[in-house]
Formats: C-alpha cells, sequence, structure tokens
C-alpha cells in the first residue's frame, strides 16, 4: 500500500510537473532538484499544494515555475529574515527565492537555505 499525504514519496509526480515547464525553466529547477538531494540525502518528494515539495521528517523546501520566474520556497519567513544580508541582489517575496534562467541562484546559496531549514526543523 502506497503512502499518502505528506509522507509519500512521489518523485514520478515532480517529474511531470517539470515535464509541462518550458525548457530553461525546466533545467534550473532541475538543478535545484539536484542540489537539495545532495544536500538533504534521504528526503521524499511529491507534489503539494501544486508545486514540488522536499520533506525530511517535515516540510524541507519547495519550488516552482511561474510565467516570468522561477522560485525556491523556503517555508520559513524567519529564514529569510536571517538572511537578508546574503540575500542582496536576490528578489525575495515573503518566504520564496525569485530567480531566473539569466540569474541563477547559485549553489552555495540553495544548499545553505536546504541546511538552514534542516536545523529549523530539528535535523541538525
Amino acid at each position: 500500500m502506497s503512502k499518502t499525504g505528506a509522507a509519500r514519496h512521489a518523485p514520478e509526480e515532480v517529474d511531470a510537473y517539470l515535464a509541462a515547464l518550458p525548457d530553461d525553466d525546466r533545467a534550473g529547477l532541475e538543478r535545484v532538484r539536484a542540489i537539495v538531494k545532495e544536500t538533504a540525502p534521504g528526503c521524499t518528494e511529491r507534489v503539494s499544494y501544486g508545486i514540488p515539495i522536499f520533506r525530511l521528517g517535515k516540510d524541507l523546501v519547495g519550488m516552482s515555475g511561474r510565467q516570468n520566474h522561477c522560485a525556491l520556497h523556503t517555508m520559513s519567513p524567519g529564514l529569510m529574515n536571517r538572511m537578508a544580508d546574503e540575500l542582496g541582489g536576490v528578489e525575495v517575496s515573503g518566504a520564496t527565492i525569485h530567480f531566473t534562467r539569466e540569474n541563477p541562484l547559485s549553489r552555495e546559496l540553495v544548499e545553505k537555505v536546504v541546511r538552514e531549514r534542516m536545523g529549523e526543523i530539528g535535523l541538525t
């Protein structure tokens, strides 16, 4: 029997989500996906609330593609406040970091967000 709800691991849902995006957006989000999975080994992934979500016991981060940008959803306004000095030049809306093909997120930033979120949810 498959898991339901937040605990379910459904990478095929994320694959389908990404397949529906334009090539540039898909490539940018595939890169973010790979970094998240490398930084948080063992995380599960699924589509929830219409976006891919990564989970390690609790929801960790999400990502999405929109018409004019892609986004890394940190799920933590407090984290964004604490990282404000490090986010210069990056568009932030609430707990979401926006990026484009022309201005992708650095590996270091994605890794830091994931590690900080892991700390927030009690994994480090």
